[in-house]
C-alpha cells in the first residue's frame, strides 16, 4: 500500500511523539515536501493571515528565494554570541528529525536571522523587538531553488500530543499560505523627511579625520539616520516587490519582529558557504551611476582609478584573506577589482573563494569576517570604539551579518547595508561611508544621500 502524503504526514508525527515518551523531551520535526510553482510574495503575503512573524530572503542573481513564517524554535544569545549561537544551532541539527529527501541549500531543518551590529554599543528602543543574536527556525518555509519549490513544515511535538489532531492543523494552515491571496499593492508616500543632526555627523568626520591624522587609525566608518514619515502603513509585501524588480545584483531581505520589520536590498554578500566551498566578496567604493552609458563609464573609470577609493577596497580584500586563512585552504583572489553596477550605484568588486577545512561552521568565519573594514574600519577595535562614542546611533541590524543557513552546513549571510527599519507610517533609513585621513565632510554627506535612494524610491520618494 503507497501512503498519501497525509498519511505519511501522520506517521511521522506518531513517530516522533512515541520518541518523546521515552525521552520525555519535546521532539522537533521537520518535513520538507516538493510543491507546485508559487510566487514568493504571493507565499509571504498570504502569511499575513496567521499574525505571525515573516522573514524573506532572495539572492535575486541566483533566482533563489526563502520565505519563512512564524517561529517553531528561537536561538538567542548575547554573551560570546558567535560561539553560543553556533552550539545551540548545532544541539538543534543534532536533536532533530529531519525529513528531507532533497538535500538542495535552503531545504530540511534552516534558520533564519541576524545580530546586532555591535552588542557592547548602549541600545535604545529603536531596535527593541530585535536581540542581539537572534535565529528562527521557521514553522513554515518556502525555498525556490534552479526553479522548483519546496515546502518545510516545522513542527515540536510531545508525549501528550495526537497526531491527526496536529496534521490537520498543518494542513489547514498550508492550505492558507499556498492559497493566492486577493490585495492590491499598496504604495506609500514619503510626506516628511528629518535627518537627525546633520550638522553634528559632519563634525563628526572632521574629528574622525583629525584622530586618522594623529594616531594609528587608517579608516573609520560612521552612519547616519534618516527618519521619514509615510502617508499610509506600509505593506512589507509592496516594498519588496519594488525592491526586487529594482535592485536586481541585491541581496533582499525582511525579517519582522512584533510589527517592526528591518527590511532592504544589499549588494555586499559577506559569506556563502555550499558544499563546503566557500565564497565571500569585497564591495568597498562607491560612485553614482551616470544618465547616459557615456557617462556611466566615465564615472565607472574614476572610480577604477580613484586612489581613495582603491585603498578602501583595498582595507577589505586584506582583511577577509586575513580572516578566512586559518579555516580555509585554496584560497583564490583576482589582482584587481571589477566595476559592479546597481542601478543607483556602481562599485568596486573582489570575489575571494576557498576550501572549507573540515569541522569549520558558518559561524567560525562570520565571527572573523565581521565587522569587515567596509563597516566599521581599520584597525577594527580603534575604529569601533571611535563608533561607540561618537556615532548619534543605534545601528542594531544594520550593518551587521543577516542571512540563513541549513542542517547540511549550506548557508549565505549578507551586511545588511541599503536598509530601514520600518514601523507602521514610519521608517529609519540608515546609510554610512568610509572616512580616511583626507575626507572632506560634505563630500561624504552626499555619499551618503546617494546611499539612502534605493530605500527612499521604494518608500514613495
Amino acid at each position: 500500500m503507497i501512503e498519501t502524503k497525509e498519511e505519511l504526514l501522520e506517521s511521522i508525527l506518531k513517530e516522533a511523539i512515541q520518541k518523546t515518551k521515552k525521552t520525555n523531551h519535546i521532539q522537533l520535526v521537520s518535513i520538507t515536501k516538493k510543491i507546485d510553482t508559487i510566487d514568493p510574495l504571493h507565499f509571504f503575503e498570504a502569511a499575513k493571515q496567521l499574525e505571525a512573524d515573516r522573514t524573506f530572503w532572495s539572492s535575486t542573481a541566483d533566482d533563489f528565494f526563502m520565505v519563512g513564517v512564524g517561529a517553531t524554535y528561537k536561538i538567542e544569545a548575547t554573551d560570546n554570541r558567535f560561539d553560543e549561537t553556533d552550539e545551540q544551532w548545532r544541539r538543534v541539527k543534532e536533536q532533530a528529525i529531519i525529513y528531507d529527501a532533497y538535500q538542495h541549500p535552503g531545504t530540511g531543518l534552516v534558520a533564519m536571522g541576524g545580530m546586532t551590529f555591535d552588542p557592547n554599543k548602549e541600545r535604545t528602543v529603536l531596535w527593541e523587538n530585535y536581540s542581539d543574536s537572534e535565529f528562527t527556525v521557521p514553522s513554515y518555509m518556502l525555498t525556490k531553488y534552479e526553479g522548483k519549490h519546496y515546502l518545510t513544515t516545522n513542527v515540536q511535538v510531545s508525549k501528550d500530543d495526537q497526531a491527526p489532531d496536529i496534521a490537520n492543523t498543518i494542513n489547514e494552515t498550508i492550505h492558507t499560505l499556498l492559497k493566492k491571496p486577493v490585495t492590491a499593492a499598496v504604495k506609500t508616500e514619503i510626506i516628511n523627511k528629518n535627518e537627525i543632526a546633520p550638522d553634528k555627523w559632519k563634525q563628526t568626520v572632521e574629528d574622525a579625520t583629525q584622530l586618522i591624522k594623529t594616531s594609528g587609525v587608517e579608516k573609520i566608518v560612521l552612519s547616519r539616520e534618516l527618519r521619514v514619515r509615510l502617508s499610509q502603513k506600509a505593506e512589507i509585501t509592496t516594498v519588496l516587490t519594488e525592491l526586487l524588480s529594482a535592485q536586481t545584483n541585491s541581496f533582499v531581505f525582511a525579517f519582522e519582529r512584533a510589527g517592526d520589520c528591518f527590511v532592504g536590498a544589499t549588494p555586499e554578500r559577506l559569506v556563502k558557504i555550499q558544499n563546503e566551498h566557500l565564497l565571500s566578496t569585497c564591495l568597498a567604493g562607491t560612485a553614482p551611476r551616470g544618465i547616459n552609458l557615456e557617462e556611466d563609464a566615465t564615472l565607472a573609470n574614476e572610480l577604477f582609478q580613484d586612489e581613495k577609493n582603491r585603498s578602501e577596497h583595498d582595507f577589505v580584500v586584506k582583511m577577509i584573506k586575513q580572516a578566512i586563512s586559518p579555516y580555509c585552504t585554496d584560497i583564490e583572489i583576482p589582482n584587481e577589482p571589477i566595476i559592479y553596477p546597481l542601478k543607483n550605484l556602481q562599485h568596486l568588486f573582489t570575489p575571494v573563494t576557498a576550501r572549507l577545512t573540515s569541522g569549520v561552521s558558518m559561524f567560525d568565519i562570520i565571527k572573523h569576517l565581521h565587522p569587515t573594514p567596509a563597516l566599521g574600519g581599520v584597525p577594527r577595535e580603534k575604529s569601533l570604539q571611535f563608533i561607540r562614542e561618537h556615532e548619534q546611533l543605534d545601528r542594531g541590524w544594520y550593518g551587521a551579518p543577516v542571512g540563513w543557513l541549513d542542517h547540511n552546513n549550506n548557508g549565505e549571510f549578507a551586511v545588511a547595508i541599503r536598509s530601514g527599519l520600518i514601523q507602521g507610517d514610519a521608517a529609519s533609513l540608515f546609510a554610512g561611508c568610509g572616512v580616511v585621513k583626507d575626507s572632506d565632510p560634505e563630500a561624504e554627506y552626499e555619499e551618503t544621500n546617494i546611499k539612502f535612494a534605493p530605500m527612499l524610491s521604494v518608500l514613495g520618494g
